[in-house]
Order: C-alpha cells, then sequence, then structure tokens
C-alpha cells in the first residue's frame, strides 16, 4: 500500500483482523484437536491452517518471486518436511508462527507496492492454459482463499464444540 487509499487500507485491516482470529483459534488447539475434520474426506483444523500458510507461500514467493527475509527463511527451512503437503501436521506454534510470518511477508510486499506494481503480471497455467495474472488479482486470490478456508477451519470447530471468536 505504498499509496494511502481509504478503501485498501479497510481491506486490509479486516483481512489482518480475520488473520488474527485464524491465528488465536489455532494457537489454543492440541495435536488431537488439530487432526479434527468435519467430514472423512475434508481437511482436519490443522491441514486447513497449512494449506493457508502453503498458499500464501506459492503465490507469493513461488509465483510472484517475492524474496523473504532471515526470519521466513529460517522457518522454511526449519519446516521445510512439515510444509509438505501428506506430512504430519506440525504443532499448534508451528501453524501459529507460519501464519504470522507469511501474514508479515505479504503486509510488507503489500506495504511496497506501487499502483503500477499491482498491475505487473506473472504467468501461470490455469486448466491447462497459459494465463497471465496481475500481481492485483493475485492478491485477492489469496485473500478470499484465506477467507474460505479459514470458514472451512470456524465451521469445524463448531462442529466439535470447541470455541472461537470469528468476525460474522
Amino acid at each position: 500500500m505504498a499509496e494511502d487509499n481509504f478503501t485498501l487500507t479497510t481491506f486490509y485491516s479486516a483481512w489482518k483482523e480475520y488473520q488474527d482470529h485464524i491465528k488465536e483459534a489455532v494457537a489454543q488447539l492440541n495435536a488431537e484437536q488439530l487432526a479434527l475434520r468435519p467430514a472423512p474426506h475434508l481437511r482436519s483444523i490443522g491441514e486447513n491452517a497449512l494449506h493457508i500458510i502453503g498458499t500464501r507461500i506459492g503465490w507469493f514467493i513461488i509465483t510472484m518471486g517475492e524474496e523473504f527475509g532471515e526470519e521466513m527463511g529460517a522457518y522454511l527451512k526449519q519446516n521445510e518436511n512439515a510444509l509438505r503437503q501428506g506430512s504430519p501436521i506440525p504443532t499448534a506454534t508451528v501453524l501459529v508462527q507460519g501464519l504470522g510470518l507469511t501474514w508479515q511477508f505479504m503486509t510488507d510486499c503489500l506495504a511496497r507496492w506501487s499502483p503500477a506494481d499491482m498491475q505487473q503480471t506473472f504467468p501461470d497455467e490455469l486448466d491447462g492454459k497459459q494465463v497471465y495474472l496481475s500481481r492485483a488479482w493475485i492478491v485477492w486470490h489469496v485473500l478470499e482463499h484465506d477467507l474460505h478456508h479459514g470458514g472451512e477451519l470456524s465451521l469445524t470447530l463448531g462442529i466439535h464444540g470447541i470455541p472461537a471468536d470469528f468476525p460474522g
């Protein structure tokens, strides 16, 4: 958000609040609770948190090629195996740290990017076709992805009677 914009500031502030609710909800959980699922064929609470982290990393670092700092690098190296899909779910502490670090990383990028930067495109493949996605589209996609999977996380907590205070 290199250029201040009330609407963007409002959206990003609300996204941050939502992010904090996800972190607070995950932080209170033990390994058994992180393994809870709404149904056998759906992601567990821990898998959803890990999926949020992995998607942020995928879009911002892999697709857009954003360089990360020392702290993020150490986290990625230390948790390389835990962050792989199909690996055992990491502890709540590792998940909360990942949510926080990826959030700070995204926030730093958003603060640095200008409106022109938001229009830059990146190659990707969708449905077998080469496409070029703007940085603005990617940011929106990560935001709606966080909301979608945060909602699944909240629903799963509720199904299992675990209180979580998500906005809504």
